[in-house]
């Protein structure tokens, strides 16, 4: 059973529910060692003095931001706990705003609210009445020594904590250079646009995140267990050549590539069609056959003509 990251209160109000926070994300990547190629053995990282070249122990070293080049300002231990938030150990919702309102963007890291122990009615009432109003709990929380802004949000039986990026942390669209101006700026027609619009309804689906998976991964895998099974980890793995098509789009064929996936698309049910239908021709042809009596008959005929 996972431990939780720590032990609080979410606050809205005058209401305390108290609850824990836990992860909400599972780390998947495949973790590599760097290793000498001569005899296979493990680097390890050191911490050196960049002029003597000497290592420094842990007790020595000190936190300090470069100001200048080459000058630094050293920051003790007292003034990064003078500046951590007093507050560890709450969720302190500030507003409640439409959860719509917020762009996807600020999204950054999903926690989990618990309720603690008789806690469940405070925590119910929460999240029902945020489900029944579309509203989110933008709050402030203290994950070990940071102070982040984030978003209480129901999902299902739960109560999602959502790290938020601060604004400053974003790029603003605008700071590069898009298109901008009406469709027949860039001359696109009525019909591409209908086109384009019949396209995306033939390949609407419901969202089911369980249809995606990490296949870059599971390809590598597969090429470590091989590796793993050779003695020695030094099999040399096949590479499947893959086709490359240009990624640009000319504007003159924004017409014909639209009409061939519509095409492609539409024939997808005819395929499903003609596979169901394939058993009755083999049925049909079975019915053919010569019933197995009279197949019989003929042979014994034909012998005696034989010894005649």
């Amino acid at each position: 059973m996972a431990r939780p990251i720590w032990t609080g209160t979410l606050s809205f109000g005058l209401l305390n529910v108290p609850v824990s926070l836990m992860s909400g994300e599972r780390k998947v990547d495949l973790q590599f060692r760097m290793l000498d190629s001569r005899d296979r053995k493990p680097i390890r990282f050191e911490r050196v003095n960049a002029d003597t070249g000497e290592e420094v122990p842990w007790k020595d070293i000190v936190k300090a931001y470069e100001y200048d080049k080459g000058s630094y300002v050293v920051l003790e231990e007292g003034d990064i706990r003078s500046a951590a938030p007093e507050s560890h150990e709450t969720v302190e919702v500030e507003a409640f705003v439409d959860a719509s309102q917020i762009d996807p963007r600020y999204y950054e890291k999903p926690y989990l609210l618990l309720p603690g122990k008789k806690a469940e009615k405070g925590y119910v009432l929460l999240r029902e009445t945020l489900r029944d109003t579309g509203k989110a709990g933008i709050a402030r929380v203290v994950v070990r020594t940071r102070e982040y802004l984030c978003a209480v949000m129901p999902q299902g039986h739960a109560l999602v904590l959502m790290i938020l990026r601060y604004p400053q942390e974003l790029v603003d669209p605008e700071d590069y250079k898009l298109p901008t101006g009406s469709l027949s700026d860039y001359r696109i027609t009525a019909k591409e646009t209908a086109m384009a619009g019949q396209l995306i309804e033939s390949m609407a689906a419901d969202w089911d995140p369980s249809q995606y998976h990490d296949e870059f991964r599971e390809r590598l895998q597969q090429v470590l267990n091989k590796r793993i099974k050779t003695k020695g980890g030094t099999t040399q793995v096949e590479e499947e050549p893959v086709a490359h098509e240009d990624a640009t789009t000319n504007v003159v064929d924004f017409m014909a590539l639209l009409q061939k996936s519509l095409d492609a698309n539409k024939r997808t049910p005819a395929k499903k069609t003609a596979t169901r239908r394939a058993p009755a021709k083999k049925a049909a042809k079975k019915a053919t056959k010569k019933p197995a009596g009279k197949a019989k008959a003929t042979k014994k005929a034909a012998l005696r003509r034989k010894a005649g």
